[in-house]
């Protein structure tokens, strides 16, 4: 069972302690304001109301106990900053730190942060994928190279099975799994039969997806 120290239970930071609660984590939250803290109660294991750019205050809470230490601070950068800067400082196995712009990213990389999370510019290129083509149903990207896509089964391929359409070798796509009322099904084979109603999880490089799907 991972730990978790989770500092600021903004928006952001709210849901992040929901999603780590369902995930069977054990969290520890920190925010300066005590409406917040008591908000995300159900879901920690304990709560601190405090100061977390307090050297005194941060090095109380254990932090080489944690697994990995989240500082989702939204809005005060100096906070932010200086609480990753801290972090690791104290001993901190992992940072990860949240940034809403791009040169708050290369501050908290320079400044304690092992990676920084960048919601607002994650979520717009999700839309901006997503609104492209009635195919896509969800995207994530991996890197620069590849993604993974769900997308509907276009209506020529029902009926045909996965090793009948070979886009693998003509596109460079692998399909990972097909999702059919709601349940993805991951153990699939060459002879799959691809259905309308279904949908399916692809992995390869974006403009391969573009084309083989005509996005």
């Amino acid at each position: 069972m991972k730990s978790v120290l989770l500092i600021g239970l903004g928006r952001f930071g709210r849901h992040i302690a929901m999603k780590l609660y369902d995930l069977n984590c054990q969290v520890m939250a920190v925010d300066i304001n005590e409406e917040r803290v008591n908000a995300v109660m159900s879901f920690v294991t304990n709560a601190q109301i405090g100061d977390s750019t307090n050297e005194e205050f941060l090095s109380a809470l254990g932090i080489r106990n944690f697994d990995a230490c989240i500082v989702a601070i939204g809005d005060d950068f100096q906070n932010s900053l200086e609480t990753a800067s801290l972090l690791k400082e104290l001993g901190a196995k992992k940072v990860i730190a949240r940034a809403a712009r791009g040169v708050q990213e290369k501050f908290l990389l320079r400044n304690g942060a092992d990676e920084v999370v960048y919601p607002e510019k994650q979520l717009a290129a999700w839309t901006a994928i997503r609104c492209t083509s009635q195919h896509i149903l969800d995207y994530i990207e991996l890197d620069g190279d590849y993604s993974i896509f769900e997308l509907s089964v276009p209506e020529e391929w029902g009926g045909s099975t996965i090793i009948q359409l070979d886009i693998r070798k003509r596109y460079g796509i692998n399909i990972l799994g097909v999702r059919e009322n709601g349940k993805l099904n991951m153990n699939i084979s060459p002879d799959t039969v691809l259905g309308r109603e279904k949908s399916m999880l692809v992995l390869g490089k974006p403009k391969a997806v573009q084309k083989c799907f005509h996005i």
